[in-house]
């Protein structure tokens, strides 16, 4: 009975690191196939190609950032800045998140220093 268990045991790990990794490929070809809509300015395609990513795995710094810069091309500046905190608390160590953050925030001040205008 111990070797049929240790069988089944080692047959469903098999079959969980199997499925692990097509997942995991099936969520690096989305964020490649989001990167691919992002370079011909398909943003609406990048954005739903993103946010299919962090469905699936909600710990991806990078389906974050670049969730964020689809935003930041869009227009949508709130939303922007709610993903790249995201992906910084995912990922701190990051240059290229903290590069699009900065960059970020430096075009965006003026438009904090009017709502703040606006609300006195």
């Amino acid at each position: 009975m111990h070797k049929k268990f240790t069988f089944y045991l080692i047959a469903i790990l098999f079959f969980a690191i199997s499925f692990s990794s097509c997942a995991r490929q099936a969520m690096d070809n989305q964020l490649l196939f989001g990167i691919q809509a992002a370079r011909h300015e398909l943003w609406d395609e990048a954005i739903f190609r993103w946010k299919k990513v962090i469905l699936s795995d909600p710990n991806s710094a990078a389906a974050h950032n670049n969730l964020a810069v689809a935003y930041e091309q869009k227009g949508l500046w709130e939303e922007a800045g709610k993903e790249y905190e995201i992906a910084l608390k995912l990922s701190p160590g990051n240059s290229q998140i903290k590069a699009n953050y900065q960059n970020f925030k430096s075009i965006n001040k003026p438009l904090d220093k009017d709502k703040k205008d606006e609300k006195n």
